[in-house]
């Protein structure tokens, strides 16, 4: 998607800095004209409530740090008093926990909107990885994040998957020892947790432009899985058309946002967060936050401590070889119909996954859990098997006669007037 750039210059000033730093270029080709195909519909908005949500969480967190003591004997009430005395320390506070959540409920959608349509099969392999990548480096920021406050769920939390590292052989005492800082969760591990909480925001933010710039490189997917055959009729400019969807859609998810932060803002908590970090009372129920549910139940699925770990790491890892465990050269679920059914199987398995991880480690809740774990990585291998005898359904010719055939009279051909009149996008 990637080519000749369509920005010129027209006062002095602006040739001046494009033969020096051509930023003004980048940004036009990147923002303006790049060519983004005309069928998106509302999922292709959430890349960029991702960005906008990213940034918020690192402008919030460097806030919150300059009030923030990392003293394991100060740490719970440092952040009583950014709540009480700071001007405005609550919404910053609130906007930052609740931002947490909302940053994975996008990057969930995100990523299911990538596996219903196929978007990581090539040419866009690396593109997913670095995806894949941005989402354990959120899930490790995520959970550095939790315990700052230094409640019960926070302690205990640290102490508890802390402690899973010590299942791996030779180097798992090793890795322990580092995180704690010593030979157990204290002053030396809460600080080491605030300085890389700190850091890993800007490694997300490293990634996530190494995955916009894959993303320009290869160009966008689509509803239809059809690659671009003709840039003026199958594309339109990512200024204006992209840009007001995706701001469209950042004010409607703002709205939703903004309700959990002033109405219900610790929805998404828990209670025992709001008691100070106690190591001689445990809590009756550990749980992670929402967002771990699901990979906390498959580790707690598995009898053994090292298989649980290995299992909890391979749900998310296998993640990264979907490219070539997808056997389908067809890339939308939308003709795929064996495929589409499989595909809504799992989501409704995560979804159990997130609710027997809430749940008691008892009774019938482990058998549930061992179940559904076998159905999560069933999946994997029942896509490989189906994409090898699946027959898909016909798909468009192209992008424009997808959107084309899906108009009818008078519209479709006002449609096809209008790509025939659009201007020149950058190929």
């Amino acid at each position: 998607m990637s080519g000749h750039s369509s920005y010129n210059p027209k006062t002095g000033i602006e040739r001046w800095l494009d033969a020096r730093l051509p930023i003004v270029r980048l940004v036009h080709d990147s923002a303006v004209s790049y060519p983004v195909p005309r069928n998106l519909n509302y999922f292709w908005t959430f890349g960029g409530i991702l960005t906008f949500m990213l940034v918020a969480q690192i402008v919030t967190g460097i806030i919150l740090a300059m009030h923030y003591t990392p003293l394991s004997t100060v740490a719970f009430n440092s952040v009583e008093h950014i709540m009480r005395d700071v001007n405005y320390g609550w919404l910053l506070r609130y906007l930052h926990a609740n931002g947490a959540s909302m940053f994975f409920v996008a990057v969930y959608v995100h990523m299911f909107r990538g596996l219903y349509y196929g978007s990581y099969k090539a040419p866009r392999e690396v593109l997913w990885i670095l995806g894949v990548v941005i989402f354990l480096l959120m899930m490790a920021a995520a959970f550095m994040g939790y315990v700052l406050p230094w409640g019960q769920m926070s302690f205990w939390g640290a102490t508890v998957i802390t402690n899973l590292f010590s299942a791996l052989p030779v180097i798992g005492e090793t890795i322990v020892t580092f995180l704690w800082g010593g030979y157990s969760v204290d002053n030396p591990t809460l600080n080491r947790f605030f300085s890389l909480h700190y850091l890993l925001p800007f490694m997300i933010f490293g990634v996530v432009i190494l995955h916009i710039w894959a993303l320009h490189h290869v160009g966008q997917n689509n509803p239809t899985g059809v690659e671009v055959k003709n840039v003026q009729k199958d594309t339109v400019p990512f200024t204006p058309y992209a840009t007001i969807k995706d701001l469209f859609a950042m004010v409607c998810f703002t709205f939703v946002f903004s309700y959990f932060v002033f109405y219900q803002p610790n929805f998404m908590g828990h209670a025992d967060n709001y008691i100070p970090a106690n190591p001689s009372v445990t809590p009756q129920h550990i749980v992670p936050e929402w967002y771990f549910l699901p990979f906390y139940a498959i580790l707690r699925a598995i009898p053994d401590k090292l298989g649980g770990v290995l299992a909890m790491g391979a749900a998310i890892v296998v993640l990264a070889f979907l490219p070539w465990i997808d056997s389908s050269k067809v890339r939308s679920m939308n003709y795929r119909p064996v495929a589409k059914i499989l595909f809504w199987a799992f989501v409704a398995v995560c979804i159990g996954l997130g609710y027997l991880g809430a749940m008691p480690a008892e009774g019938g809740y482990v058998t549930a859990s061992q179940i559904f774990t076998a159905l999560y990585f069933g999946y994997f291998v029942a896509l490989f098997v189906i994409g090898l005898f699946e027959k898909p359904l016909t798909m468009p010719s192209s992008i424009a006669d997808s959107v084309l055939g899906a108009m009818k009279g008078g519209s479709g051909a006002r449609l096809a007037t209008a790509t025939a009149a659009e201007p020149n996008a950058k190929g």
